[in-house]
């Protein structure tokens, strides 16, 4: 059974940095599409950033573009979410997600889901 597993989650201030990992296990995600997701309170749940599944191609969200970074380490079967210069409105659960799509940036598209990571910035 495939399983994604976040972590890093944490309270920072504002303008304070954090990285998110997520873990895979089951399979392997080096030939998946991955992305990052958040959902604020009363919020739908909205893009961040995702991987091609060659891992070639990287698309983020007009709001965190230039302060968080996507990457991955297939060796470990991980990816991460570098996050900087955070701002309150970066308050929200990050879920990690997998796609069977060469890329994917909507949540309909993604297969496989972790359980999520609080992530709380203060003003």
């Amino acid at each position: 059974q495939a399983l994604l597993v976040e972590s890093g989650g944490g309270l920072v201030q504002a303008g304070g940095s954090l990285r998110l990992s997520c873990a895979a296990s089951g399979r392997t995600f080096s030939s998946y599409a991955m992305g990052w997701f958040r959902q604020a309170p009363g919020k739908e749940r909205e893009f961040v950033a995702a991987f091609s599944w060659n891992g070639v191609n990287t698309y983020y969200a007009d709001s965190v573009k230039g302060r968080f970074t996507i990457s991955r380490d297939n060796a470990k079967n991980t990816v991460y979410l570098q996050m900087n210069s955070l701002h309150p409105e970066d308050t929200a659960v990050y879920y990690c997600a997998a796609s069977y799509a060469p890329i994917a940036t909507t949540s309909a598209d993604y297969n496989y889901w972790g359980q999520g990571t609080q992530v709380t910035v203060s003003s």
